[in-house]
C-alpha cells in the first residue's frame, strides 16, 4: 500500500493557506461541510475553530447567521431519496433556526424543499421546492440528454413562502412565468429537471432573486405581482449560483462556467451585474484562468471593506480577494467525506460567510 495520500487537495494542503492582515477583512468565517454530519464551523482569521454548532440534520445544504444572531440552517431529511438520481445530492427537507448554543426556536419541514431557503424580512421563510411538470408542459421542454427523464417525468421549481408555524402564504411556479421552449436545458444535462433552482434571495425592496442552473438564468421576481421584472441568461451566464443583492442595487453572481457557450474553456468567475442595464461592472477570474473552476455549488459575498469572499465549492476552498483581484486570505476545508454516489473523497462546501467580531459577539450574547 502506498503511503501517499491519494486525495489531491488534502495531499497538497488544507487549513489556512494565506493571510494578509493589512488587506483582509477581519472577522470569522462560517461554513458547513456539505456532506458532513451537521457540524457548522465558525473559524477565525488564523483558520482555528472558534465555535461549532451540532445540528440535528446533515446539511441541506448550508447555514448562515440572521440579523438577530441566530443561525438559520437547511437540513437534509434522509427519506424519499430515490425520487430521481440527483435528489440524494441536493435534497433538503427541513429548515430551522437555533441560537448560539443550538437551542431550536422553530423548525419547518417540506418534502419538496431543496438547495436553499431564506428567512424574509417579514419573518416568514421562503423555500425553494420542486415537483413534476404536467405532461403537456414537459413535452415542450427543449434540450438535455434524450431519455434521461426521472421515470418519464421532468421536475421544475416553485417557491413557497411559509410562516414559521407552517402556514403557506404565497406560491410562485416557474412554469407559469418561464417558457420551456425559449429556456432550454443545457444539452449535456439530464432531463430529470428543467430549471434546477439553486438560490433564492430577497432584495432590499422585497423582490425575489432566483438562480436556475440548468437553464443558466437568474430572474428577479416582483413580490407583489409574481412577474419577472429582470432576467439574465446565457451568455453571459453559464450554470451560475448564488446571486446576491448588493447595497448599491447590483447583483453579485458566482458564474460557474460549466458548458460556457461564449468561450471554449471551462473556468469560473465572480461577476457584479447592474440589473438596470445588465452590464458586468466588476469581474474576478484567476490570473491563471484554469486555476479557478468549480463546476457545481459555490458562491460569493461582498465584504464591508470592499473585498469579496469567494467559496470555490467543489475544492472546499474559501478565499478573499480585493477589488483589484489580489488574494488576501485563503482557507481549504480539512473535512473530507466519502459520499455514496459521489466520486471518492471530497470536501465540498456549498456556501461560506464572513462575519465581523461585533456580529459574532452579538450572536454569542443572544
Amino acid at each position: 500500500m502506498t503511503k501517499v495520500d491519494q486525495q489531491k487537495i488534502r495531499r497538497v494542503r488544507t487549513g489556512l493557506i494565506a493571510h494578509d492582515p493589512a488587506l483582509a477583512q477581519p472577522g470569522f468565517t462560517l461554513f458547513a461541510p456539505m456532506y458532513g454530519d451537521g457540524s457548522v464551523f465558525l473559524i477565525d482569521m488564523e483558520g482555528e475553530v472558534a465555535h461549532r454548532w451540532a445540528m440535528p440534520y446533515r446539511p441541506g445544504l448550508y447555514a448562515y447567521l440572521l440579523d438577530s444572531g441566530n443561525l438559520f440552517y437547511g437540513g437534509k431529511v434522509m427519506d424519499d431519496l430515490d425520487r430521481f438520481e440527483g435528489w440524494p445530492r441536493f435534497k433538503a427537507g427541513a429548515t430551522l433556526e437555533v441560537d448560539w448554543n443550538g437551542r431550536v426556536a422553530w423548525e419547518l419541514k417540506h418534502p419538496d424543499h431543496h438547495h436553499d431557503a431564506r428567512k424574509l424580512k417579514n419573518g416568514n421563510v421562503l423555500l425553494l421546492c420542486l415537483r413534476p411538470l404536467a405532461d403537456d408542459i414537459a413535452r415542450r421542454v427543449k434540450g438535455g440528454l434524450p431519455g434521461t427523464e426521472a421515470d418519464g417525468k421532468i421536475y421544475a421549481d416553485y417557491l413557497l413562502e411559509m410562516t414559521t408555524a407552517g402556514q403557506v402564504v404565497w406560491e410562485w411556479r416557474s412554469w407559469e412565468h418561464l417558457d420551456p421552449e425559449t429556456h432550454p436545458i443545457t444539452l449535456q444535462d439530464h432531463r430529470a429537471e428543467w430549471t434546477h433552482g439553486n438560490t433564492v434571495a430577497e432584495t432590499a425592496d422585497g423582490n425575489i432573486l432566483v438562480s436556475f442552473r440548468n437553464i443558466s438564468t437568474v430572474v428577479m421576481i416582483e413580490r407583489a405581482t409574481g412577474n419577472i421584472i429582470w432576467e439574465l441568461g446565457s451568455p453571459p451566464l453559464a450554470q451560475q449560483h448564488d446571486p446576491r443583492p448588493l447595497p448599491n442595487g447590483n447583483v453579485l453572481i458566482f458564474d460557474n462556467g460549466t458548458h460556457r457557450p461564449a468561450h471554449p474553456a471551462t473556468f469560473s468567475r465572480v461577476i457584479e451585474v447592474n440589473p438596470r442595464n445588465s452590464e458586468i461592472v466588476w469581474e474576478y477570474v484567476d490570473q491563471s484562468l484554469f486555476e479557478f473552476f468549480s463546476p457545481y455549488i459555490s458562491g460569493a459575498q461582498r465584504l464591508a471593506n470592499g473585498n469579496t469572499l469567494i467559496c470555490e465549492g467543489v475544492h472546499g476552498r474559501i478565499f478573499e480577494v480585493t477589488r483589484a483581484g489580489e488574494v488576501v486570505w485563503e482557507y481549504v476545508s480539512p473535512y473530507f467525506f466519502h459520499e455514496p454516489g459521489r466520486p471518492g473523497l471530497n470536501n465540498w462546501v456549498f456556501r461560506a460567510f464572513r462575519y465581523t467580531r461585533d456580529e459574532i459577539e452579538a450572536a454569542r450574547r443572544g
